[in-house]
């Protein structure tokens, strides 16, 4: 069957960058991934993939018990003082970045 439909998106840059390049070392196109995407949709009906929320990294400290802060507050102590640390300013220009703000 030829292929006659577009199909537009829009999509952060960063993510088709990332994608593109492994649609790249897997020797397909976007558009070729895109269409094996839309076929097991089809053969599925359903996405086929399990959508799910990460689990959350952190621990809100309202939900903390104060074993579990004291813990918390002594692992940051130790890697301090090993110098896994990172300057507040970096750390505040990723997240800027990141958000593109």
């Amino acid at each position: 069957m030829a292929k006659s439909s577009n199909l537009y998106v829009r999509i952060e840059p960063d993510v088709k960058e990332q994608a593109e390049k492994v649609f790249d070392s897997l020797g397909i196109s976007m558009s070729n991934a895109i269409g094996l995407f839309l076929k097991q949709v089809v053969i599925n009906q359903a996405i086929p993939f399990e959508l799910k929320l990460a689990p959350a990294r952190f621990k809100s400290v309202d939900t903390m018990t104060e074993i579990e802060f004291n813990a918390e507050l002594e692992k940051g102590y130790a890697d301090y003082l090993a110098g896994k640390g990172r300057p507040t300013e970096d750390v505040l220009s990723d997240i800027r970045k990141r958000l593109n703000v």
